[in-house]
């Protein structure tokens, strides 16, 4: 692997050289220090993998007086620059050691707390001692979760996934679009939005508010989705992805909830609903693929410590044919089994209503065995893009389903044809004029496309096991949640 040599080694690479008593420097955070006749030994962890570094000083060897020093006073958390020889290491467990020589303390970390002369100068004792903590206290400390091994494999797992993601569509040609994170239209048409304004709050008080005064001239919004706008971009240049926040304002205080989080969003011209549901299925077993081949430090980890078996439910999925099901026959399927066992379910399926979890990780995991696809909801309760099928009652939509999740990928092909899109919005009470621009795509060269939506953070929950969704976002953004 190439590395930059500008820059201080990585301990993943340091880990893997051959020892020959040459001379490195190690950076990173100390995780241990322990003390045994002359020697003492300090672990350092750097973040690029699970694995620290030993350090070995021996007293007996002569150590300088800076270094004996900073040794006398280094605790837990401190971040240090040490300096010696890649040696064999004795000790079980671990290949090379540090034979250290010198030992620079960059940033000190309290070992108890420590008055200053003001309250802005006290210090608290390092919270991450060496012990377990809980996943509810560290969300407490967000910005110092990363250095646990927990949230560490957190964040190295979201970088290759995002890459991942990135490389799946470059390699199929599609273009990364930045869609507008501003918006005047609402993409799902569910009405929870952040508003946008420089407006005056006694200016927004008056029934109606003079929005001709705000900076956009217009009532504005954080986006919920950048699908109206790929799909301008799919009309002109095929395929494109769009990879970045979205905000909902929903008040959902849930594990499965956050008000912002980014979202992945591919639009294909000339692609009808088969092809988005092939593009789905092969998304996804690449991205999983992607995760068991290229973090397995990280899955092994969560496998053992978070959930068990996440490994081989990943293997299966990646290696599985997809099952395909109408809704109307997933209801049935439901209906069905409620008959031989009506506590089956907290909410009764039938026909016309929205599935909940528990019908879909039923139908994964009792139904299929497997992932499942359904498809032609009823237009009741979709969005109104989506593209009506004949029968007048139901659109070509799908969801991704898959076992222990229910829903993880949500697309549909787009409803091309003017006049039919125009008469959806009427009937759920859009402003035809708020969306002239998207209108012009079905009025110029209109074409049939397609595009699903995959949540990024519920990939990731997926991936990892890790039960609360505010567990895979760096700085979680909820309901009265927007600290750090």
């Amino acid at each position: 692997m190439y590395n930059i040599s500008v820059l201080p080694k990585l301990i993943k690479h340091i880990l893997c050289e051959t020892p020959n008593s040459q001379k490195t420097e190690i950076f990173g955070w100390v995780r241990t220090k322990r003390e045994m006749k002359n020697l003492v030994f300090v672990e350092v962890n750097d973040g690029s993998c699970f694995a620290g570094i030993q350090c070995t000083f021996d007293r007996g060897a002569g150590i300088d007086t800076q270094t004996e020093a900073a040794l006398a006073v280094l605790s837990t958390g401190a971040s240090v620059k040490i300096t010696g020889n890649l040696v064999p290491s004795p000790a079980e467990g671990q290949v090379v050691e540090i034979a250290a020589t010198a030992l620079m303390t960059l940033g000190d970390a309290a070992a108890e707390n420590v008055s200053g002369q003001t309250a802005d100068l006290d210090i608290q004792a390092y919270p991450l001692q060496k012990k377990r903590h809980s996943l509810e206290f560290l969300r407490e400390i967000a910005h110092l979760r990363p250095r646990t091994n927990t949230f560490g494999a957190a964040a190295r797992l979201r970088s290759r996934m995002a890459f991942a993601i990135h490389r799946y569509f470059q390699e199929r040609d599609f273009h990364y679009l930045h869609t507008p994170i501003i918006t005047a239209g609402d993409c799902e048409g569910a009405g929870a939005m952040f508003q946008v304004t420089t407006l005056d709050p006694k200016e927004l008080a008056k029934q109606p508010a003079d929005y001709s005064k705000d900076f956009f001239g217009k009532k504005t919004f954080l986006t919920v989705s950048g699908q109206l706008e790929a799909e301008t971009y799919a009309s002109a240049i095929s395929r494109v992805y769009t990879f970045g926040p979205t905000f909902r304002a929903e008040n959902s205080n849930t594990a499965r909830h956050l008000a912002e989080f980014w979202m992945v969003e591919p639009e294909v011209a000339f692609a009808e609903l088969e092809d988005d549901m092939a593009l789905a299925e092969d998304f996804l077993k690449y991205v999983f693929n992607s995760a068991l081949n290229e973090c397995s430090d990280e899955l092994a980890f969560f496998d053992a410590h978070v959930e068990k078996g996440i490994i081989e439910n990943l293997r299966q999925v990646a290696g599985a044919k997809f099952t395909h099901i109408t809704y109307t026959d997933a209801i049935k399927e439901l209906e069905k089994a409620v008959a031989g066992n009506s506590e089956l379910f907290e909410f009764e399926p039938r026909w016309g209503c929205d599935l909940q979890s528990e019908h879909e990780k039923f139908l994964t995991e009792n139904t299929a065995g497997g992932p499942v696809i359904v498809t032609d909801y009823p237009k009741e309760i979709k969005a109104f893009y989506m593209k009506q099928n004949d029968d007048g009652k139901t659109v070509r939509a799908m969801d991704v389903l898959v076992p222990r999740l229910g829903e993880i990928i949500g697309g549909s092909q787009r409803e091309d044809n003017l006049e039919r899109l125009i008469k959806r919005m009427s009937e759920m009470s859009l402003k035809t004029e708020d969306y002239s621009w998207y209108l012009d795509l079905r009025r110029y060269g209109s074409v049939p496309h397609s595009g699903f939506g995959l949540g990024f953070e519920r990939l990731l929950q997926y991936v990892s096991g890790l039960a609360n969704i505010r567990d895979v976002i760096p700085f979680p953004r909820a309901v009265g949640q927007a600290e750090f």
